[in-house]
């Protein structure tokens, strides 16, 4: 018997080790948002820029969020930076309806899409019709984005 014990352990051993890591290595969850429920890669068109670093990507957050203060209405969503080198973005929802779907948060990130499409940057590298939210998150070092309602769902974005 315990030699049988020890063969199933032995052939399930490589599945829980594969695993196990990848749990280890998202301590977001459960805090922030939700575990994650789902996960995309995004092969991004643009490289990371050579002065992307924490400091840049943290400035990024800040601008992000008094845009958002200045506004005259409370904001739908909060935007931050985790991470050793704040290489994690995280989107989280804030109301009941603006990320009340994963259809709801693709939307949000179109309109981030918008955005980036009208900055200095992507205007004067002439892309600002082909480059998405996506690409300027990995230009500015971004390894992933993690979009929640808060509530019943995370959706991970890879940045490659």
């Amino acid at each position: 018997m315990s030699l049988r014990i020890l063969l199933v352990a032995l052939l399930f051993w490589p599945m829980l080790a594969v695993q196990h890591p990848v749990r280890a290595q998202d301590r977001h969850a459960g805090y922030y948002y939700p575990p994650i429920s789902s996960e995309e890669t995004y092969h991004a068109r643009g490289l990371v820029m050579d002065n992307a670093n924490r400091q840049l990507r943290i400035g990024f957050i800040v601008a992000q969020t008094n845009g958002q203060q200045q506004q005259k209405y409370a904001p739908r969503f909060a935007i931050f930076a985790k991470g050793g080198e704040a290489e994690k973005l995280i989107i989280l929802g804030l109301d009941q309806d603006s990320f009340g779907t994963l259809y709801r948060a693709r939307a949000v990130l179109a309109q981030l899409t918008a955005f980036a499409r009208g900055t200095a940057l992507f205007r004067n590298l002439a892309v600002e019709d082909l480059f998405t939210f996506f690409d300027l998150a990995k230009m500015l070092g971004f390894s992933q984005i993690t979009i929640s309602d808060g509530r019943t769902y995370s959706h991970r974005i890879v940045l490659k």
